[in-house]
This record gives C-alpha cells, structure tokens and sequence, in this order.
C-alpha cells in the first residue's frame, strides 16, 4: 500500500467480500458503497455467496487489488463494476441498477 491513503474510511474499516477474492481464486469485479451505513463490499461478478462471506479490513483489500483506489471517491449509494480484472471501472448509482 502506498503511502497516500486515498479513501476517507481508515484501512482498517471493514469491509465485506469473500473468501475467493481473498484467497485470489476471482477478482474484484464489484464495489457497492451502501447508501445506509457507509459500508464497503468488494465482491465477485457472482455477488456474495453466504458460505463465502468474510469481513477484513478495506487495507487488506486494496492490498490486492491497487486499482481499488481509484473508487477511494465513489459516493454512498453508488456501484461500480468492471467486466475483467485489467478492465477499466464504471460507476453509476445503486438506484439505477436493473432490478434483480
């Protein structure tokens, strides 16, 4: 981790992801910024399987994965997604997510 922290959450707030991102089986392919309570989840193109689900600290994460940075800014209530793990990241609001 660079020396510059980018993100306003400290890097020791939790976060959600699972044990395949962890573990560096799947890539960080979505990052939800909860409207609610701030929260961070950092998860598969699959989304959060329960069984998988593991909380660790957004350092961790971005430890990983360096690109994460680059949504340091993204608002609550918001989403981005990439296709692959080199493609770039897109953003939009989690109200204007297609209905499940």
């Amino acid at each position: 981790m660079s020396d510059a922290w980018a993100f306003e959450d400290a890097p020791n707030a939790a976060c959600f992801t699972v044990k395949s991102i962890m573990n560096g089986t799947v890539p960080i392919l979505q990052v939800f910024h909860d409207e609610d309570d701030g929260a961070w989840q950092m998860l598969p193109s699959s989304g959060a399987n329960a069984s998988e689900a593991m909380i660790v600290g957004l350092g961790q994460l971005v430890q990983l994965d360096q690109t994460l940075a680059e949504l340091a800014n993204l608002p609550l209530g918001w989403v981005a997604w990439r296709e692959r793990k080199n493609s770039p990241w897109l953003r939009r609001p989690t109200s204007q997510l297609p209905a499940a």
